[in-house]
């Protein structure tokens, strides 16, 4: 298996259970789901700056629940979920959480129900992960937006859409939060 551009890209090689376990069991779209954890992650030599302030990614977070209360809010009002899985050490995940937060993709974001997943260091919320993405061949960060009404997967970036986050535009973004709506 090649390896990606975006942080934590590797070989799957073993299993592991993560948090998490309340969301509903949903296939990666077009893929299996991987069977096994990712290898290390490949860190950025740029690490998180100390004291920078709250964390994207809250390793706290019961991912499962979380999701389950988006799906189920996505049903009363019709906007689509947006699962964002990734880590606070990654800075591709720093740089597309940042480009979230621009003017125009925040506007678009407005019209999901966004979940951030925290994957640690491919040891967290993996059982999670694999019901959506294929992170042995996306990468992080990786997405996958849900149908409001039924929960399928619409859209999951197992090609690594976003593992070169840190070279996207705000306008790149903003053109793959379009088209998934």
């Amino acid at each position: 298996m090649a390896a990606l551009s975006g942080c934590g890209s590797g070989v799957l090689t073993s299993r592991a259970s993560g948090a998490g376990d309340g969301a509903p069991a949903a296939p990666a779209s077009g893929s299996a789901a991987p069977s096994s954890k990712p290898g290390p992650p490949q860190r950025s030599a740029q690490a998180p700056p100390a004291g920078r302030g709250q964390a994207d990614y809250d390793p706290k977070a019961d991912a499962g629940a979380d999701i389950a209360a988006a799906l189920a809010a996505a049903k009363q009002d019709g906007r689509p979920v947006l699962i964002d899985f990734g880590a606070d050490w990654c800075l591709d995940c720093r740089v597309l959480g940042a480009r979230f937060r621009q003017a125009g993709p925040a506007a678009l974001l407005a019209k999901y129900h966004v979940v951030k997943v925290d994957i640690g260091e491919f040891d967290r919320n993996l059982n999670v992960a694999e019901r959506y993405v294929d992170l042995g061949t996306s990468g992080i960060p990786a997405l996958a937006v849900l149908d409001p009404a039924s929960g399928d997967i619409k859209v999951a970036t197992n090609q690594g859409e976003f593992s070169g986050a840190r070279s996207m535009s705000a306008a790149q973004v903003e053109e793959f939060l379009t088209r998934w709506l």
